[in-house]
């Protein structure tokens, strides 16, 4: 059944369980970061081959996206995540029955694939089913619904970790992802408005003209370094709560919790500032965070407490997360008529940039203490303030060139 000929009631079914699946990609990602250490000690190896685990999803997610986005727009949405969270079942449950490493990155390269599936084909049905108000409504809520995987997500796997093992946040995960198979199966439908045939050529050169768009890529490459400091304390926060301060998972879990809500946070305040001058507003986020970083900086060198790290990540998660919020809803409504391959080129190459950072953090030597933290924190928030300073002085520009030709047209 089509859901844009469906009715109104079946469509606010629908769209419940869409938001319910939105978060899917946060428990995917985020459930098992509280267990890094403990996965390291019980499969015996390095930290860095527990978060390359991490990193291997963020790469099969962010490049599956550059291309699943046309195959949506050739073979519908329902389907595909049909097959998906199928996968998604299969691969957790086979995650649990493994003590390899490399056993265990090859199912989380299996996980990206299926999650992106998912997630571009969810990307899409605001724009599928709802008309541009609706859709921009909707659309403003997806990053704030979204941001619940990453709140929830570490919170919950701390408290698995405790009770069981690492095995049971991946339990877990196939038991919401097998939910959500009957719930799409009995309650969602088809969504796609016209079925474009697959056109590796075509596809090609719409990515091309989308690159081409200077304010679209800059906003891409904003987005990833903004999600990308959340990633900080992803990657390195585990280890340094459990080995150097010396508490459990389930503290990891409730760190993560209180960063998740700070991510929120910022999603919310961006709503809420949504009408606000876009370049105006962007420019004092960034520098609000450069400061922030500052002092977070020399703060580290007198103290190192938990206490500390806690309180200046909230604050620069709440920025990030207001940066990235505004270039989402933006950079979603530049290419409408191609929702499903914009929608995959934004999260591909959001993942792209996720994952090489991530991997850098990972191999930039041992984050052991407050200060190292406060570092890294800096080195993925001084390229996000000058990318947003020269997108904005781009935007400024563009602007006072269209008014110059109005006025010299008059």
């Amino acid at each position: 059944m089509h859901l844009r000929e469906a009715s109104e009631k079946r469509k606010q079914i629908a769209t419940i369980v869409t938001f319910f699946t939105i978060p899917l990609s946060g428990f995917m990602t985020d459930i098992y970061l509280p267990s890094f250490p403990s996965m390291a000690q019980n499969l015996s190896v390095s930290e860095k081959s527990i978060q390359l685990t991490l990193t291997c999803f963020f790469l099969s997610y962010g490049f599956a996206q550059l291309f699943v986005g046309s195959i949506l727009d050739s073979l519908g949405r329902y389907k595909p995540v049909l097959f998906s969270l199928v996968a998604l079942v299969i691969s957790s449950l086979a995650i649990t029955w493994t003590e390899q490493v490399w056993l265990i990155c090859f199912w989380r390269i299996v996980q990206g694939l299926g999650t992106s599936f998912i997630v571009v084909a969810k990307r899409a049905y605001f724009v599928d089913v709802y008309d541009e108000e609706k859709r921009k409504h909707f659309l403003s809520f997806f990053t704030i619904v979204w941001s619940c995987g990453p709140i929830i997500a570490p919170f919950l796997g701390g408290y698995l970790e405790s009770l069981f093992n690492w095995q049971a946040n991946f339990y877990f995960l196939a038991i919401y992802a097998g939910i959500l198979f009957f719930a799409e199966l009995l309650l969602s439908g088809e969504t796609i408005r016209n079925v474009k045939k697959f056109n590796l050529k075509k596809t090609s050169m719409l990515y091309a003209i989308m690159l081409k768009n200077k304010a679209f890529v800059f906003g891409i490459l904003i987005l990833g370094l903004a999600y990308s400091t959340v990633m900080v304390f992803n990657i390195a926060g585990p280890f340094v709560v459990e080995h150097h301060f010396g508490f459990n998972a389930v503290t990891t879990g409730y760190c993560t919790l209180i960063l998740g809500i700070s991510w929120m946070i910022g999603g919310i305040l961006s709503k809420t500032f949504s009408k606000k001058n876009f370049p105006q507003k962007l420019r004092i986020s960034a520098f609000v965070q450069i400061v922030l970083l500052i002092l977070f900086v020399i703060a580290a060198v007198q103290l190192d407490q938990l206490y500390l790290l806690i309180g200046f990540a909230f604050l620069m998660h709440i920025i990030s997360g207001f940066i990235f919020t505004n270039y989402f809803t933006q950079n979603m409504i530049y290419f409408p008529s191609n929702a499903g391959i914009a929608g995959g080129l934004i999260g591909g190459l959001l993942y792209i940039i996720t994952s090489i950072v991530s991997f850098a953090i990972s191999s930039s030597g041992e984050i052991t203490n407050t200060f190292d933290m406060s570092l890294r924190y800096l080195g993925v928030g001084i390229p996000l303030v000058l990318v947003i300073f020269y997108a904005t002085f781009l935007i400024l520009k563009n602007h006072r060139r269209k008014l110059k030709l109005q006025n010299s047209a008059v």
